[in-house]
């Protein structure tokens, strides 16, 4: 936890609690049903609190907002960031339903009363959100369609999507003809990890 103390200094010790305890339900959950690869398991505060929380180093939710998490998988960015925003509400949803239930599961026990999930698909939610996060589910062009009516704050400034890749981004965001503004990670974070990861913000329209 010393690397969130870091790179966070503004961590509770309450937060930095719920960081460890969160650390602690993910490797019981992933021996059992495997949400992310042992190698990954090895690293997990840099590899997945530290790269969930490269959006708060982008936005800060403001207190009240609400926040979309697509193909959340075992949770991530989601329940990092829900940790990190206690006064934000976190609406996690991804359409593999054990992966659901470990995370239902994971925010009870660490008892963050901010998050709710849902197993369903991106395109078959209803209610509208100020934002949307995700980790890199598909390319742009295909991902962007399935959330860009989800929005409820539109021509605000900043709210919008804030999307986790890697790798040169150039063409996939010339296919999408999206308008995205590109921040390295690296710009934050200093470990080799981070050097080609980066947050795609589009706005809401």
């Amino acid at each position: 936890m010393n690397l969130l103390q870091h790179y966070f200094p503004e961590l509770t010790p309450q937060q930095l609690q719920l960081f460890r305890q969160l650390e602690t339900e993910f490797r019981a959950t992933n021996e059992a049903i495997n949400l992310v690869s042992r190698t990954d398991m090895e690293n997990f505060v840099e590899r997945h609190l530290l790269h969930s929380l490269g959006i708060a180093k982008i936005i800060r939710f403001p207190k009240g907002s609400a926040v979309l998490d697509v193909g959340t998988g075992g949770g991530l960015p989601g329940l990092p960031l829900a940790i990190m925003f206690p006064e934000v509400h976190f609406h996690l949803v991804d359409s593999i339903g054990k992966k659901i239930r470990a995370v239902q599961f994971m925010a009870a026990a660490l008892g963050l009363s901010n998050v709710t999930a849902e197993q369903t698909r991106a395109e078959q939610v209803r209610t509208k959100y100020d934002f949307v996060v995700s980790r890199a589910v598909a390319r742009l062009a295909t991902f962007h369609p399935w959330i860009a009516h989800r929005f409820k704050s539109q021509g605000q400034a900043g709210f919008g999507l804030y999307y986790l890749k890697g790798g040169d981004l150039t063409e996939e965001i010339a296919e999408s003809g999206l308008k995205a503004k590109v921040t390295d990670l690296s710009n934050y974070f200093s470990e080799e990890f981070f050097e080609t990861k980066k947050v795609v913000f589009v706005a809401a329209k």
